[in-house]
């Protein structure tokens, strides 16, 4: 009957329905001497879980932290970064300034160089209305 009622506990525990007071039972069972031999396989199981509980952490846990400089490293990159992409803006803004300052001087140079030719256009036809205001008046 005992032997029943442990195969029904097992299956149970493998289902993970089992009470601590069941598991409890198992433990005892599987610590005795005298196993059945078809459940002899569970037996290092129970007997590892029965010392893992008694074991112990003997190790110092430091109470000082360590002082992680990751974290003012990755502020530091963010803040470096920052600053370029700020100065750098202002730099391609300044070239581009400078750029459209030439290409506007060179228009302007362009505009003065025809605007020239035109005034000594508008000399001759200056001389030609006179000379036609001497032609009317004569007349």
């Amino acid at each position: 009957m005992e032997l029943d009622r442990i195969e029904k506990l097992l299956e149970k525990y493998f289902e993970a329905t089992t009470t601590v007071a069941e598991e409890e039972q198992l433990r005892d069972y599987f610590l005795q001497d005298s196993v059945e031999p078809h459940l002899e396989q569970y037996a290092p199981m129970f007997t590892y879980f029965s010392k893992a509980k008694d074991e112990r952490f003997t190790k110092q846990v430091p109470l000082k932290p360590k002082v992680s400089y990751h974290k003012w490293i990755s502020i530091a990159a963010v803040a470096v970064i920052a600053f370029g992409i700020y100065f750098g803006n202002d730099y391609r803004e300044q070239k581009e300034a400078e750029y459209a300052y030439n290409e506007t001087k060179k228009a302007l140079n362009l505009l003065a160089q025809n605007l020239e030719r035109g005034t000594e256009k508008v000399a001759y036809l200056n001389e030609f209305e006179q000379t036609k205001q001497k032609i009317y008046n004569n007349n």
